[in-house]
Formats: C-alpha cells, sequence, structure tokens
C-alpha cells in the first residue's frame, strides 16, 4: 500500500502565522501516522486576485498552476485557516478559486473531489477562530471534499504556544496533532 499523501498549509502568508505553527502540529502527526506530508507556504505561490478575464487573455498565473498541482497531487489535506472578519482569509479563498478552475474538458472540481481534510485555526480572540472554520468547513464539503469531524480552534494564541512552536496545553498539542492522523487515516483507509 502506497502512504497517504497530505497536503499542508496555512491561510496565511504573515511570517510569524500561528496557523503556520498549528499545521506543521497537524502535519507531524500525519507523518507519525504514516502519511507522506508535503507543507508549503502560500507566500510562495503569489496569485493576483481570481479575474476570469485576465484568465482568458492571459491563462492561468504559473503561481496558481503549481499550486493546483500540488492540489491535484494529494489525497488529503490540512488547512489551518485564520479568521478574518468571521471567515476566512483573502488569500486561503483566491487560492481555493485558482486551483478549482478545470482543464479544458475536465470536471469542475475534479482536482478537490473526493479528498479528505481536516481543518484548524489559531487566533488572538476569545473563539480561537471558530466563526472562520464553519465558513471553511461548508466550502469545502460544498466542493465535495470530505472534511473529518474533528476540529479545533485555538484562542489567545499569542500565548498558546511554547519557543520550540508547539502548544503549551497537551491537550491541545494532542488535538491538533490527531487531526493530522485522522486525515491520513481516513485517506488510507479510502485508497486501500
Amino acid at each position: 500500500m502506497t502512504k497517504p499523501k497530505i497536503l499542508a498549509f496555512a491561510g496565511s502568508t504573515r511570517e510569524a502565522s500561528y496557523n503556520k505553527l498549528l499545521v506543521k502540529i497537524a502535519a507531524a502527526g500525519a507523518r507519525n501516522a504514516g502519511a507522506e506530508v508535503t507543507e508549503v507556504d502560500l507566500r510562495d505561490f503569489p496569485m493576483p486576485l481570481f479575474d476570469q478575464d485576465l484568465e482568458e487573455k492571459e491563462g492561468m498565473p504559473e503561481t496558481a498552476r503549481q499550486f493546483q498541482d500540488l492540489i491535484r497531487s494529494h489525497q488529503g489535506f490540512l488547512i489551518a485557516s485564520p479568521e478574518y472578519n468571521s471567515s476566512i482569509t483573502a488569500v486561503l479563498k483566491n487560492a481555493i478559486d485558482w486551483a478549482s478552475r478545470p482543464d479544458p474538458g475536465e470536471p469542475i472540481l475534479a482536482m478537490f473531489s473526493g479528498k479528505v481534510a481536516g481543518i484548524m485555526s489559531a487566533s488572538p480572540g476569545g473563539l480561537g477562530g471558530l466563526r472562520g472554520l464553519a465558513s471553511l468547513r461548508e466550502m469545502l464539503a460544498n466542493m465535495n471534499i470530505l472534511v473529518i469531524p474533528e476540529q479545533k480552534a485555538i484562542p489567545q494564541a499569542f500565548q498558546a504556544f511554547n519557543d520550540d512552536g508547539n502548544l503549551s496545553d497537551e491537550k491541545d498539542q494532542e488535538a491538533i496533532a490527531n487531526i493530522g492522523a485522522s486525515v491520513a487515516t481516513v485517506v488510507a483507509k479510502l485508497h486501500s
């Protein structure tokens, strides 16, 4: 049996992003469960705002194509999503919008359909980004992605992490690692 292939990324481009730290913990959990995990930073894939006129005139931007290729080549996703104004970030939505563009003759959302996702968030606020996770879950489910039931929002993120990038609360650390492990397990079962 081949290892489950999981793509892990945060919906933030900020260098010191709490969500980048969070998704690393989930990625480690997926690796410990036997998955092959590719961690990427959306900062490395700058894309213009999605514009169908731009796409028709110039084609898909190269960075959008690279990100789409990563989406296509992985069976599962770990996404740590900051909450902006009770929803997901513009950079995350834009990356997903570009990646969802089908090639000629390809069914819409084929690159996402039937894949598995685990979602989490960290926020300085008291809800930890929970409202943004509701938006993300709804969007991914509507794209025919199986979003595992487990999710975790980490409030007061500015004091939640140790200097080594792990969560100071052991139960929170375990919950985030378990999200990664769960995605790896579900992907493995679906592709066995």
